[in-house]
């Protein structure tokens, strides 16, 4: 219960201050109005399907939508959605810690702390972005490479399945305004009236 609580409270600071921080320095406050316009069906989809992959043509379109490119929109989300996880490396650090907890494991020293972040990134990178069982090896990887009993998978599994719906929202939501953060790169700082005065 404290880690589904803890968690959904970080995923809701996450959404609604990181990725309006991100929309704003993107396209200051039309920016940010208009990813807050266009971002509701993005995040019902990825909480309904729990799928960063079944998410996407919704996410694509929103994208569009708030002025992304369409080739940035078409390039960046696909390519997010496997390596731009910003859900996933918050879960694998609450899935490590929990163990730790559960187990007593000291992690006093800044070794300790380095080893839960480095293996903690490199389980992201294995988590596939389908329904709820896509990140069993990188639960897997993170039992293995910290030392903790094969027993302890089923416990991971379950608190996986607890926080995978708000995983999967910052997932998506975070390529939404990813993808606008690099149209302000690649398109300059107009970019938001650039796309709507071609249309």
């Amino acid at each position: 219960a404290k880690t589904f609580v803890i968690y959904t409270v970080t995923a809701i600071i996450f959404y609604f201050a990181i990725y309006s921080l991100y929309a704003f320095i993107s396209g200051g406050k039309k920016g940010f109005k208009l990813f807050w316009k266009n971002i509701l069906p993005p995040t019902v989809a990825s909480v309904s399907t729990c799928s960063s992959a079944a998410s996407i043509p919704v996410n694509i379109t929103s994208a569009k939508n708030i002025g992304v490119s369409d080739d940035i929109a078409e390039t960046l989300i696909p390519f997010g959605t496997s390596f731009h996880k910003d859900g996933s490396i918050i879960g694998s650090v609450f899935k490590i810690m929990f163990l730790v907890c559960l187990f007593g494991t000291n992690i006093s020293s800044i070794g300790s702390v380095l080893q839960i972040l480095g293996v903690a990134l490199v389980a992201t990178l294995l988590v596939s972005a389908v329904p709820i069982g896509g990140g069993t090896i990188s639960e897997m990887l993170i039992i293995t490479m910290m030392g903790f009993p094969l027993t302890a998978l089923p416990i991971l599994t379950i608190v996986a399945t607890i926080i995978d719906p708000a995983a999967t929202l910052l997932n998506v939501v975070g390529d939404t305004s990813s993808s606008m953060l690099v149209s302000r790169v690649i398109d300059g700082k107009d970019w938001i009236n650039k796309k709507f005065k071609k249309e």
